[in-house]
């Protein structure tokens, strides 16, 4: 059972063969559980920046399109909405604040006339600018105690998770297909 995932191995009270049930959340624990630590880190960043985010008078769906176009302007809406992890429905009703705003502008896309594309204002870029000090302070402050290369490990690893995810994704898709399914030719 834990042959395909060797890392389980320390942390299982048992070790699990092909025989035996796979491991139950109670043995693995929660402590243990990248899932769980994965959404607490989450829920507690989100938090603490949403407190902050007030000051400036932004909310965390604004911040984060902000934070996005201030890289790569000229995204579609659901572009923005994929980087930055909110629904697209609520992306939609964020730029609408944000172009009110001044913050950013759609225009159409030159190479297709149908896609809006939304970029970021200079005042869009100052306002996330002016935020950014205390978003770095926040990150600096939960990885304090961490050394470059454990930081460097740290990443490296949740881009191959990110990729398995998206990897499982494609498999699901492929095996949802008309005759993708296996043992079809």
């Amino acid at each position: 059972m834990t042959d395909d995932l060797p890392f389980l191995r320390g942390v299982l009270h048992r070790t699990a063969d092909r025989e035996t049930s796979p491991p139950s959340l109670a043995e693995i624990g929660l402590n243990h559980f990248a899932p769980y630590l994965i959404n607490r880190i989450a829920a507690n960043w989100n938090t603490e920046l949403a407190g902050e985010l007030r000051r400036f008078n932004l909310t965390t769906p604004q911040m984060r399109a902000l934070a996005v176009l201030g890289i790569n302007s000229g995204l579609t809406i659901n572009e923005i909405s994929m980087l930055s992890v909110i629904e697209q429905s609520t992306m939609s009703r964020t730029l609408d604040l944000l172009e009110e705003r001044g913050l950013v502008r759609r225009k159409p896309r030159a190479s297709d006339l149908r896609v809006r594309e939304v970029e970021i204002t200079a005042e869009g870029r100052e306002t996330f600018s002016t935020f950014w000090p205390v978003m770095l302070a926040h990150y600096q402050r939960m990885f304090r105690g961490i050394g470059e290369d454990e930081y460097a490990q740290f990443i490296t690893t949740l881009q191959k998770i990110l990729r398995n995810i998206r990897l499982g994704d494609e498999d699901l898709k492929l095996s949802l297909s008309p005759g993708g399914e296996e043992g079809e030719e």
